[in-house]
């Protein structure tokens, strides 16, 4: 990616097309005095002079102001990322988040028929405070996954013998995040069923901020089975309804998928998952959790995917 920086600020206190102004004064509720300023995820947008160029080559005699097309930022340099949500930007002092790609039409763009801006524009909700003005820098930033996976297993990690079910949920996990064309990194760490020793991953996962972690093993009636006690104590927010269907979905079949007591949930940033130790049960545990993770990511950090 080329250099890329700040053509032109805009804003309105009323809906439509917004008019340039020297600087973009930004507080938790978006640009102060613009009429999308409030506690959403649309608060800033951003439409780069390419697209903008694109349209009016498009319309031939059309031309177009900066703030036209209702954008607050004019950027020079971002036509080619490909945006993701939860990638940021840093302007100025500030630290935007985009939450949203693709910016709905208002009647007066849709000259000829060029439909332009639903691919191309930007929406971004404050992360930090600060000014943005003409000239401004833009870093970006993009939003990296982060997932810990942890086989509790005494044997496994003794060395007795290899733990097959943590790589069987990275692979799993590492196949989604390909599809859905995200970056991520994954760790994986094999512990003995020692809950003091959980407790202290989980705690350091909690305070990083991990966006996925799952654990296999440990989901049992048995003395050593202690994930899901250690993991339900530190849970901030239980979701009953995905375990409860994977064992129902399964047990109808295969009665023992009943007895696992593995849980989900959020901890923090983090979503929890608890599955049971072998190889098929993650294989079908992960089936039915991929299925929503997305979407809960989204919940979880307040992000309309409707």
């Amino acid at each position: 990616m080329s250099e890329a920086k700040v053509l032109s600020v805009s804003l309105s206190s009323e809906r439509g097309p917004k008019k340039s102004v020297n600087e973009l004064n930004l507080n938790s509720k978006g640009i102060i005095g613009d009429v999308h300023a409030k506690i959403w995820n649309r608060q800033v947008s951003i439409i780069d002079i390419f697209h903008i160029n694109k349209f009016r080559k498009l319309t031939e005699a059309r031309d177009t102001e900066f703030g036209e097309f209702a954008e607050n930022i004019t950027s020079e340099g971002l036509q080619d990322i490909d945006f993701k949500t939860f990638d940021l930007l840093k302007i100025g002092d500030a630290v935007l988040e985009v939450t949203q790609v693709g910016k709905p039409f208002h009647d007066q763009f849709r000259e000829l028929g060029n439909y332009v801006m639903p691919r191309v524009g930007i929406f971004c909700r404050v992360k930090k405070e600060g000014t943005i003005k003409a000239k401004d820098k833009i870093e970006y930033i993009p939003k990296v996954y982060k997932a810990l996976i942890v086989t509790l297993s005494d044997r496994a990690s003794a060395g007795e013998y290899e733990d097959e079910s943590g790589p069987k949920v990275k692979e799993l996990l590492e196949n989604y995040l390909k599809k859905i064309k995200v970056r991520y990194y994954i760790d994986h760490k094999i512990i003995p069923d020692n809950a003091d020793e959980l407790k202290d991953i989980l705690t350091q996962a909690k305070n990083e901020k991990i966006d996925f972690i799952i654990t296999t093993g440990g989901t049992g009636i048995g003395k050593r089975d202690i994930t899901v006690d250690v993991v339900q104590d530190m849970l901030d927010k239980e979701i009953p309804g995905v375990m409860e269907m994977i064992r129902m979905k399964y047990g109808q079949e295969k009665p023992n998928a009943l007895l696992s007591r593995g849980i989900a949930g959020v901890m923090n940033d983090s979503l929890v998952y608890t599955l049971p130790g072998s190889v098929k049960a993650v294989q079908e545990y992960m089936t039915e959790i991929l299925k929503t993770l997305q979407h809960l990511i989204y919940m979880l950090h307040g992000i309309d995917a409707h």
